[in-house]
Formats: C-alpha cells, structure tokens, sequence
C-alpha cells in the first residue's frame, strides 16, 4: 500500500469510500422499517430512497468505470428488492410516485446490498495503479472525465446522500418526542 511511507491516493479512496459505509450503517442501525419507509413531507424523500439511491450510484459508476458487472444485477439484489422499476434504475430524475416505491421489509436489505457494492468497489480501488486514476472513463464532457475525477464525484454524491439519510432520520426521531 506505501512505496517509501507515501500514501497513494488509492489508499485515500479507500478510506472515503469506507467512511460511506460507516456513515450508512449507522443511519440504518435500530431503525424499523415503517421508519426507513417514511417521507418527512410530501414529494420528500425517504431514508430507504437515499440508502438505495446512493448506493445504486455507487454500483453503476463504479462497474461502469472499471467495465465490471452491476451488483445490483451479478448478485440478484434487483429480484431481492423487487421495486418493479427498469434494470439500470438508479433513482436519478425520480418522480415522487417513484421515489414512493422504493420501499424496504428492513434495513438488512439495504445494508446487505450496499456491502455487497462496497465489497466491489474496495476490490476495483485496491486494483488501481496511479496511471489508472488519469484514464478518460467519459469523454462526453469537456473536459473529459477520468477515472479518479468520477470517484471522487461519487464519493461527494454517496456522502452528501448519507448526510441527508442521516438528517431525515433525525426528522422523524425528533417529531416523536
């Protein structure tokens, strides 16, 4: 992991993309389902929504970029969930009769199935070389993004997400007492 006691930005990754995770867990630890289910308000998105939603991002970009296939379609999470939604959905540009639903039993399916991405996404960071991070993963922007420029999107978009989860969850906690 070190070459002379530097730290490859790889490792940097790896540590962000971990920190997602832990963020994850601890908004879905102890939280029933009619929980992870609720909108604070109408149109508004749920914890379940923001859960799936950003680890679905973090699936399709990552097998995307690194040419892997979807855990979400490899790993049957897709028939697990059974959201009735199209194979490649990842939430982006959802309706609220959309976003309504994505609904869970329980929170060990969102859990189940972001640690089966992370798994991915830690096997495909740990792979990574520094010329890997230069590479142009999509040239239909200008300037063309590379492969270390699209995670880094997706971390900023998963940690902004797990915020959000975090903060809707002390919504509805707070609204209790």
């Amino acid at each position: 992991m070190r070459e002379g006691g530097h730290m490859h930005a790889k490792d940097i990754l790896i540590d962000g993309y971990g920190r997602i995770r832990e963020e994850f867990h601890a908004v879905v630890d102890g939280l029933p389902a009619e929980r992870l289910n609720a909108r604070p308000a109408a149109g508004a998105n749920s914890v379940a929504w923001l859960l799936w939603h950003l680890t679905r991002v973090q699936d399709d970009h990552v097998a995307d970029a690194f040419g892997l296939e979807q855990v979400w379609l490899s790993q049957g999470w897709q028939e697990r969930f059974g959201l009735g939604l199209e194979r490649h959905d990842t939430g982006y540009g959802h309706s609220p009769a959309q976003v309504a639903r994505v609904r869970v039993g329980s929170g060990e399916l969102l859990t189940g199935y972001h640690d089966a991405v992370h798994e991915q996404t830690l096997k495909a960071l740990r792979s990574l070389t520094a010329r890997d991070l230069e590479r142009i993963v999509d040239d239909s922007w200008d300037p063309p993004v590379s492969l270390g420029v699209r995670l880094v999107s997706v971390l900023s978009d998963d940690l902004q997400h797990v915020g959000q989860a975090a903060y809707v969850r002390g919504l509805l906690e707070s609204a209790d007492s």
